[in-house]
């Protein structure tokens, strides 16, 4: 999966994914990174998987600091978010079987991880929790409860929630957390590093800003879209500075 997109390659993804979701946004993503990936078998790539992959295409594209924003739940401030891509990498696990199977109480599951089909499934409008009960269910291969087989929406919630615990820790890339204080009152909490959109919003706005160069560099020399894509981004700015 080493693959160092081009300008052309980010526009193209960029224009693709403005009326996909974010699910299909980063199985566009991870297209551009694999280059010979078919898109079927990257929706069966687990989540923790699939989001390490986005934290190494974010890093070839932009380098290795994270800049973002969160409100503070408590008082509302605004505030400035500053880490690294090894700051967000989890620590690498051994390499998981295809399905695993624990007991949780009177419970013996076998399940798997879930990866981007299941998400896709899932109706954005929906709470929070019913969308993690949901993508939790769909992951349940088995589950004999008491001795006796039950299906996966019959498991309590106590059961459910320590099964979505063991799967963060099995995965932990695929929730990670960011450990924030607010400096206005001092509220700690933890928040969820949505890696989907966070590159997706950086990609956006360095391709919002590749266009106005292009349209700049085109307008003054006359030349193709797919020359000036062509050039190196220093290329690129001496013209531009040359043209200011």
């Amino acid at each position: 999966m080493e693959y160092a997109p081009n300008a052309a390659d980010l526009l193209n993804v960029w224009e693709r994914g403005r009326s996909q979701s974010p699910v299909d946004r980063a199985l566009s993503l991870l297209q551009v990174a694999t280059r010979e990936s078919p898109r079927e078998a990257l929706a069966q790539v687990g989540i923790g998987r699939r989001d390490a992959e986005l934290l190494k295409l974010r890093e070839k594209i932009f380098g290795t600091r994270m800049t973002g924003q969160a409100d503070c739940p408590a008082c509302g401030q605004q505030m400035e978010m500053n880490f690294t891509v090894a700051e967000v990498q989890a620590t690498s696990l051994p390499e998981l079987p295809e399905t695993c199977t624990e007991i949780f109480g009177n419970c013996e599951i076998s399940f798997r991880l879930p990866n981007s089909s299941d998400l896709a499934t899932l109706i954005p409008s929906d709470d929070l929790a019913v969308q993690k009960r949901r993508l939790v269910q769909r992951c349940v291969l088995n589950a004999k409860c008491s001795g006796r087989l039950i299906a996966a929406d019959q498991l309590s919630e106590d059961t459910v929630k320590a099964l979505s615990e063991r799967m963060s820790e099995l995965d932990p890339q695929g929730d990670v957390q960011l450990a924030l204080s607010c400096p206005l009152c001092s509220h700690r909490w933890d928040a969820p590093l949505d890696i989907v959109s966070f590159v997706w919003s950086e990609i956006h706005t360095w391709v919002v800003r590749l266009l106005h160069d292009v349209h700049a560099l085109a307008s003054a020399y006359g030349w193709p879209e797919s020359d000036i894509l062509a050039m190196s981004p220093w290329r690129r700015q001496a013209y531009l500075e040359l043209i200011e």
